[in-house]
């Protein structure tokens, strides 16, 4: 179902009352979320509108979140205006200059901008974590436990969720922060902007931060859902971190089981937003995904649940869900 980019009712009073009523409003691709953006250009300047449906979306945490952000000295878009009654959000416009495509078309850039977006991070875990909910054992298992509520039904697999999540149990202490940090969850190529025509990098999509463990954005970047990164770079990033910040073998433990539970959760989501959201773009994404998730598990401690995987979804079975699944059906 294509989605409506016409601006919500309210968008003509709320820019006019900014000053932005003469401005032509234009549509901007969305993410995965019920939250839609325009671009508000006019007489030389720039904005963007975030439509954050109330019924679906509450704007308060990005507004938070962008604030945390902002007074330390890290690059969030300011905030212009709001009207939460209508989830309305008018943002400093970051351009169209994002990570992704310029690595992309400019090869020679990648190894300079993963340093930057590494940097950040090194600058952001040296903030005590900022005043949001924990990344617990429970957050940890809700979030590992899509895989086997959207997955494995679509492609006709009947598992074990109860030793599914047993497995996880197991090795979730690699991945509980003893000094937590701000991990803002979605810290990727194409939620880093270049900003000003510079390769200083803009942060996007942080509204669901959580207090966790240093390892979880750096796999959220270097195991990126949308892009190929070479083992090469994820490598290089790796030492380039360690070297910084001095962290020790632990830390490589809670980065590879922080990087099979992301994955985890992410294929069950790209395949509930096909099942559910009517989105069939995201199956095609899996694959990478569980890639990523297959080079986790050999690390010794996920060794219970690289056993689960191994007893209870054949390799021929990971993949994306709406291929195998038409061909299970189809059998």
């Amino acid at each position: 179902m294509a989605p409506d980019m016409n601006p919500p009712a309210g968008a003509a009073d709320f820019l006019d009352r900014l000053g932005w009523g003469d401005a032509d409003v234009l549509p901007l691709a969305g993410d995965a979320s019920f939250r839609r953006y325009f671009r508000v250009a006019g007489h030389g300047r720039s904005a963007i509108l975030m439509d954050a449906p109330p019924l679906h979306e509450d704007a308060r945490p990005f507004l938070d979140v962008a604030g945390w952000l902002a007074e330390r000295g890290f690059s969030a878009p300011a905030i212009l205006g709001t009207d939460l009654d209508q989830g309305l959000v008018l943002l400093e416009d970051f351009g169209d200059a994002r990570m992704r495509e310029t690595v992309d078309a400019a090869p020679e850039s990648l190894l300079r901008l993963y340093e930057a977006a590494v940097d950040i991070l090194i600058r952001l875990h040296g903030e005590p974590a900022g005043p949001w909910r924990a990344y617990d054992r429970a957050e940890l298992h809700r979030e590992a436990d899509l895989l086997v509520e959207w997955y494995c039904p679509a492609i006709g697999l009947d598992v074990d969720a109860g030793s599914y999540r047993a497995a996880w149990d197991a090795v979730f202490d690699h991945a509980l922060a003893d000094a937590p940090v701000t991990v803002l969850r979605d810290y990727h190529a194409e939620n880093l902007m270049l900003v000003g025509g510079s390769e200083s990098l803009g942060l996007l999509d942080f509204q669901d931060a959580l207090a966790g463990h240093p390892a979880y954005d750096l796999v959220s970047l270097l195991q990126d859902a949308r892009r190929d990164v070479e083992p090469a770079i994820e490598a290089a990033m790796l030492d380039r971190y360690r070297r910084t910040t001095g962290v020790g073998e632990a830390f490589d433990a809670a980065y590879h089981v922080l990087g099979a539970q992301r994955n985890a959760k992410i294929v069950g989501i790209f395949t509930r937003l096909w099942q559910r959201d009517g989105k069939p773009r995201y199956p095609a994404l899996c694959p990478r995904v569980w890639r990523y998730l297959n080079a986790d598990l050999d690390h010794p401690a996920l060794a219970p649940v690289k056993a689960w995987f191994d007893a209870n979804i054949p390799p021929e079975q990971r993949g994306d869900p709406m291929e195998i699944g038409a061909e299970t059906t189809s059998a």
